[in-house]
């Protein structure tokens, strides 16, 4: 087994991410990873933070609002400078946990960007660009997924949307007029981002290097979780009653699947994209895979990002 050194993780407070830092913090001595938790600062990264490290793991707080493409970049000098004093053991892994559905597809980050796009796209892309040459090989990168970037059976019944692509500058352009488009357009909105972080997975394996493995995690729906708490009282009610269903996911359970996705050697030979469905390799629909969109998301997200580094 390779010597776990470090795990960076984003969205370590709540739910599927909680679950994933206490899962590696109660790994045995020799299999105990040093962990960077990279979230909005306050008592909930404290609170798990400290629970890790009762567990015995060695813990660091990197107070971060991921919508905030300026607060991503200080977190990555962050983690460079830790590094660099020895402070922490080599980078191994990076879980790019942390996501959003906004309410409100006319929601811009500080940035310009829409919410949901900001945060579970552009947000990763800019702190995985940043920490690229930082690894210590063998490493990985895992994205978190979800297979709503299609549409089966039980998602149409349940009127979950689908992805509908467009440039990804305009999926990064926030909604306009006057009233709020609904959440149909936020599920759609959701969707994108989750079609984006394939399609971005496929792009980052060419252009990684051979010492970095790449892949996508998708945990399985869990609803009732904090994901859709911008979503309306009795929607948010069904979904926590929907979360009572036996054999429904829930973040006790898919948590530390997702720890294993960055440690567990059983996982080390996945690369370019494969995608896990909780602990299935799965095959992805045709649709999330397409040179073009991938060659133009990695062009449209460098544009956005150096524009959000350049206009402050």
């Amino acid at each position: 087994m390779t010597e776990p050194g470090t795990v960076l993780i984003t969205g370590p407070t709540r739910n599927l991410g909680r679950h994933a830092v206490l899962a590696m913090a109660g790994r045995p001595d020799g299999q105990r990873p040093d962990l960077l938790l990279v979230g909005r600062a306050g008592p909930d990264l404290t609170a798990v933070a400290d629970e890790a490290r009762a567990h015995g793991a060695g813990v660091r707080e990197i107070g971060c609002d991921l919508s905030r493409l300026a607060d991503v970049r200080a977190a990555a000098a962050t983690v460079r400078d830790l590094l660099a004093a020895g402070a922490v053991r080599p980078l191994r892994a990076l879980i790019a946990n942390a996501g959003a559905m906004s309410a409100d597809t006319r929601l811009a980050s500080p940035d310009g960007h829409e919410m949901t796009f900001a945060v579970n796209y552009l947000a990763h892309a800019q702190l995985i660009g940043d920490l690229l040459n930082s690894f210590t090989a063998p490493a990985r990168v895992v994205l978190v997924g979800s297979n709503t970037y299609h549409a089966n059976v039980w998602r149409r019944l349940l009127g979950v949307p689908e992805a509908k692509w467009a440039d990804p500058v305009e999926l990064a352009r926030p909604a306009t007029g006057d009233r709020a488009p609904g959440m149909a357009a936020s599920g759609v909105a959701y969707s994108n981002a989750k079609l984006a972080i394939l399609y971005y997975a496929h792009e980052l394996q060419r252009r990684a290097g051979a010492g970095i493995n790449v892949s996508v995690f998708e945990p399985g729906w869990m609803p009732g979780t904090a994901l859709g708490r911008g979503a309306p009282k009795a929607l948010q009610a069904m979904s926590r009653a929907l979360g009572r269903v036996p054999g429904v996911s829930k973040p006790q359970r898919s948590g530390p699947l997702l720890a294993a996705m960055a440690l567990d050697d059983t996982w080390a030979h996945l690369r370019e994209g494969a995608f896990v469905v909780k602990t299935r390799l799965a095959e992805v629909r045709p649709v999330a895979h397409d040179r073009d969109r991938e060659r133009r998301l990695w062009e449209a997200t460098a544009e956005l990002l150096e524009r959000a580094g350049t206009s402050r």
